[in-house]
C-alpha cells in the first residue's frame, strides 16, 4: 500500500480551489462542534467552502483514507492517529509545512506549539503535520474510593508539595486492595508503558531511535514492579475488563481509586453526576518531582495532492490557531490545546479542581516514541507483549528483551 501511494502521479485532488474537504473521526459532539467550525470559518472566507467528511469509527478511519490516497480521492486536509502519523510521513503523501508555517499567512508558527507534541510528524527537520489538541494521561482520582479505604491523604495536595513519591502511591493502591477495590486502571498501550517507565527514572529509546530499556536496570526494575502489581490484581488493564462493567462504569461507581485518562473524562463525570469526587494529579516518582509522560496526540494534516493549496493551508492554520482550539475546546471540551495562548479553556469551571496539571504535564509531556510510530503495528505489537508481561505469562527482562527484539527486526535499531 505504502509504495503504491508513493508511486502516485502528482494532481488531482479531492476538490477545487474554492473547496476544502476534511476528514476525521468523532463522537457526534465532536463533530457538531467541527461543524460549527466550519460555519464560523466560511462566514470569514465566504470565497471558500468547507466540507466534512467524518467517519464514525477510528479503526476504519485510517484505512479508509489509505485507499482514498492510493486512488487520490483523499480529502484536502485529514486528521491522523499518533500511532499512524509516522506511516503516513514515510509515506511521502503530506504537504512539508516548515515554509507554509514560517509565512504571512501563518496563524501557528512552530514555535507556538509544545516541542513534545510533534512525535513522528517531524522528520529531517521538516514538518507534515501539527497536533490539533493533546491528552496529557493525567491520574484521576476518587476522593470516595480513597475515603473508602482508609486514605486521608489528597494525592494533588502531595503533589504540590513534592511528597508525591511512587511509594506513597503503590502504599494507597495496597490501601484500596485491601478495602476490596480496584487500585489503578489503565489503558494497554504506548503512554501506558513508557510513562511508568520514564516516571521511574528509567529509559526506553536512545537519541538515535535505538530500544534500550531492556539494558537499562533503572527501566527493567520499573516494569518489573509494574507488572507485579498488575499480575496481583493490584493493577487493572482497562481494556479487558468484561461488557457491562468496563472501566467508566467503575470509576463513577467509586470502585476503583485512580484511573489513567485524558481530559475527555470530565464529561463521564459529569454524565454521572459526581463531579465533586474527582480531582487529578500526575505520575508518582520516586522522589516526588515531576516528570514527562506520554501525551496522546492526533494531527492534522495537508494532502500533498490537493489542488486547493492556499485555501486548504488557510482552514489548517486557523483550525490550529489558538483561537480555532479555543474555539473548539471551551465549554467542557474533551482535550488540552497544543498551542500556547488557548490555556483558558482547560481551567474554565473548576473542573477537575487541579485542571493546571493538565497544562503542566503537556508542557514537558512526549508524544509517542517516533521510531516507533513510524512502523504500522508496532506500538500495538509491544502492547501485547506488555499484556503477556500484565497477564502474568512473562517476566519484565524477557518482555523488554522481546520489546528489543521486535524493534531491532521492524526498525533496524
Amino acid at each position: 500500500m505504502m509504495i503504491g501511494l508513493a508511486a502516485c502521479s502528482a494532481g488531482g485532488g479531492a476538490s477545487d480551489s474554492g473547496t476544502v474537504v476534511w476528514s476525521t473521526w468523532g463522537t457526534p459532539e465532536e463533530l457538531t462542534r467541527f461543524e460549527e467550525f466550519n460555519d464560523e470559518f466560511m462566514k470569514r472566507h465566504p470565497d471558500i467552502k468547507v466540507e466534512l467528511q467524518p467517519v464514525a469509527s477510528y479503526s476504519d478511519y485510517h484505512s479508509k483514507l489509505l485507499a482514498q490516497l492510493t486512488s487520490n480521492t483523499a480529502p484536502d486536509v485529514f486528521y491522523v492517529g499518533d500511532d499512524k502519523i509516522g506511516e503516513f510521513v514515510d509515506a511521502g503523501v503530506l504537504q512539508p509545512l516548515n515554509e507554509l508555517m514560517e509565512s504571512e499567512a501563518s496563524q501557528t508558527k512552530p514555535d507556538d506549539f509544545f516541542p513534545g507534541l510533534f512525535g513522528a510528524a517531524q522528520k529531517d527537520g521538516e514538518t507534515y503535520a501539527a497536533p490539533n489538541d493533546s491528552n496529557p494521561d493525567v491520574l484521576w482520582y476518587d476522593k470516595e474510593a480513597l475515603a473508602a479505604a482508609g486514605i486521608t491523604e489528597d494525592p494533588a495536595t502531595l503533589a504540590e508539595s513534592g511528597e508525591w513519591t511512587t511509594e506513597k502511591f503503590l502504599e494507597m493502591n495496597d490501601k484500596l486492595a485491601a478495602a476490596g477495590l480496584i487500585g489503578s486502571m489503565y489503558w494497554n498501550y504506548w503512554a501506558t508503558h513508557w510513562s511508568w517507565v520514564s516516571s521511574q527514572g528509567g529509559t526506553a529509546y536512545d537519541e538515535s531511535g535505538a530500544f534500550v530499556g531492556n539494558e537499562d536496570p533503572t527501566t527493567v526494575a520499573a516494569v518489573d514492579e509494574l507488572g507485579q502489581y498488575f499480575q496481583d490484581g493490584t493493577f487493572v488493564v482497562a481494556d479487558t475488563m468484561p461488557e457491562g462493567a468496563g472501566a467508566d462504569s467503575v470509576f463513577v461507581t467509586h470502585k476503583a481509586g485512580f484511573f489513567s485518562q485524558g481530559r475527555y473524562t470530565i464529561g463521564t463525570i459529569e454524565a454521572a453526576g459526581v463531579t465533586d469526587s474527582y480531582d487529578i494529579v500526575r505520575w508518582p516518582t520516586p522522589d516526588g518531582a515531576e516528570a514527562p509522560t506520554g501525551v496522546a496526540a492526533s494531527y492534522l494534516a495537508i494532502n500533498g495532492r490537493t489542488d486547493a493549496s492556499d485555501a486548504a493551508f488557510t482552514f489548517w492554520t486557523e483550525f490550529l490557531s489558538a483561537e480555532g482550539q479555543t474555539f473548539r475546546l471551551e465549554g467542557g471540551g474533551n482535550a488540552v490545546p497544543s498551542i500556547q495562548g488557548a490555556d483558558d479553556v482547560v481551567l474554565e469551571g473548576g473542573v477537575p479542581p487541579h485542571a493546571q496539571t493538565f497544562l503542566d504535564m503537556r508542557d514537558i509531556g512526549f508524544a509517542n516514541h517516533p521510531g516507533e510510530a513510524a512502523v504500522p503495528g508496532l506500538s500495538t505489537d509491544i502492547s501485547d507483549l506488555f499484556l503477556a508481561l500484565y497477564q502474568g505469562k512473562a517476566d519484565a527482562q524477557g518482555t523488554l528483551d522481546a520489546v528489543a527484539d521486535l524493534v531491532a527486526e521492524k526498525t533496524g535499531k
